[in-house]
């Protein structure tokens, strides 16, 4: 009895297992198929971001869309303008099957596109929408609607107002002036652009809430104005400008020639590849010379400018600038100079500043009051000096053979700042000056001159600047 009810159970469970089989594989069909039907993407994810408060000339727009569980499907970008719709770009993608839970598939994308005057035909100073539609992925029975997002920004076509307030405007070719304006509310950058160079403005000390002024130099290697103006532009990019110099005084480039011999070579290039790590040592005397004559030289032109941008926006000096006493003019500044080794020219670069020698290791004064930003061993300079005077005018003063000075020092008119020298590159004992205006060398000479500064800087600002006599 047993051995036949054991034997019939058997014979049950074995007729049992592929029915259950069956079910699971039907079940797991049915499953499936509602999968297949009703499994839908989520709601993908949208943002739309611009820098800017308003669309102007050309304002830069960021969509991002994503949805990482079956991916993106398509993104729609529209610009719209009371009744015109205007498309700036369409994608669509292949997400994963509803019945499949991996796959390829895009998660994200950004799409990054301009918006504006400059770019949209017939725009209108009224407020414009960014539409952005990412479609669902969809399944056999469901078909979600797309996520719609809009970002409304008001269009602004009109440049910021901008009127010249000073007159007499006389700038020589490498010399400096002064420009007082004003400016309307929307402007958020203003100054005089020369060329490449620009040269900020800045609030005029007790005048209203839109005075400015600007001290600006033609640059030395500019022989003509038409690319000096005076510019005011607000967040948009839309730009007001106006020409406010009467008189252009040009001056051509001094040449000169530089020669070169090993001795001289042999004296400069190594003691400045020592103190300059980041120059590869090309194993040629005249190779590794021309290396710093040219790319070291440009390093040392990008920090100036970088230095300059840490000037304290007042004036931190109210007399003339003064020269360096007992000394002669052995070197101009803005010479253009050809240097010459064994014969044959090999480079070509400018001389920007003055070199004045007299006795050896003489006492170098401080042009002027400031702080001293710069006191240490710098490139084709080497060992230099530095001075703020503020509003981005510095004095440079190089080769030396001692510092007296240090980083964020106060300094007074006269004071000794260090010692004359010919560390660099330098063939003989003298003191590299130079005036800095941003950045951008400027003629020394003129800071020296009492009356250039009444008739370009005090006249034009008035209380302002305090001249002292």
């Amino acid at each position: 009895m047993n051995r036949r009810s054991n034997y019939g159970a058997r014979r049950s469970g074995g007729r049992l297992m592929p029915r259950v089989l069956l079910v699971l594989v039907l079940l797991s069909g049915l499953v499936l198929a509602a999968r297949g039907a009703f499994r839908a993407g989520p709601a993908p994810e949208v943002t739309i971001a611009s820098p800017a408060k308003a669309i102007g000339a050309r304002t830069p727009v960021t969509v991002t869309a994503s949805e990482p569980t079956r991916g993106l499907t398509g993104v729609k970008i529209e610009f719209v303008q009371g009744d015109r719709t205007e498309t700036i770009g369409t994608k669509t993608y292949a997400p994963v099957s509803p019945w499949a839970f991996w796959g390829n598939k895009t998660d994200t994308e950004a799409f990054k596109f301009d918006v504006g005057r400059e770019v949209q035909k017939n725009l209108k100073q009224a407020p414009a929408t960014i539409r952005v539609t990412a479609t669902r992925a969809g399944s056999w029975l469901r078909h979600p609607d797309p996520v719609v997002k809009e970002l409304v920004l008001p269009v602004r076509l009109t440049p910021p107002s901008l009127a010249v307030v000073s007159s007499f405007t006389y700038v020589g070719q490498g010399g400096c002036e002064a420009v007082v304006y004003r400016v309307g509310e929307t402007s958020v950058k203003d100054g005089v652009k020369a060329g490449a160079w620009f040269f900020p403005g800045f609030p005029l000390p007790g005048g209203g809430p839109q005075d400015r002024f600007a001290l600006f130099s033609v640059p030395y290697d500019l022989a003509e104005t038409s690319q000096v103006k005076l510019i005011a532009e607000d967040e948009v990019g839309n730009s007001a400008s106006a020409s406010m110099i009467d008189k252009f005084f040009p001056r051509p480039l001094r040449r000169d020639t530089i020669p070169l011999d090993d001795a001289f070579l042999a004296k400069v290039v190594p003691p400045i590849l020592s103190q300059t790590p980041e120059l590869t040592d090309k194993g040629d005397l005249l190779a590794n010379y021309l290396q710093i004559n040219r790319e070291l030289r440009k390093v040392d032109n990008e920090q100036l400018v970088a230095l300059a941008r840490s000037s304290q926006a007042k004036f931190l000096w109210t007399h003339p600038f003064q020269p360096m006493g007992s000394t002669k003019v052995m070197a101009h500044f803005a010479d253009r100079r050809s240097y010459v080794y064994r014969g044959k020219a090999v480079d070509q670069q400018d001389h920007l500043g003055l070199d004045m020698a007299g006795v050896a290791h003489a006492p170098i004064p401080a042009a002027n009051d400031g702080v001293v930003v710069l006191a240490r061993f710098f490139g084709i300079y080497g060992n230099a000096v530095v001075v703020d005077h503020g509003y981005g005018l510095m004095s440079l003063y190089g080769h030396l053979s001692a510092i007296e000075v240090k980083e964020g020092q106060t300094v007074t008119r006269g004071q000794t700042l260090g010692r004359t020298g010919d560390t660099g590159l330098a063939g003989g004992d003298h003191l590299h000056f130079a005036i800095l205006l941003q950045g951008l060398p400027v003629n020394p000479v003129e800071w020296w001159d009492a009356h250039w500064l009444t008739d370009r800087i005090e006249r034009k600002l008035g209380p302002a600047f305090p001249l002292g006599k």
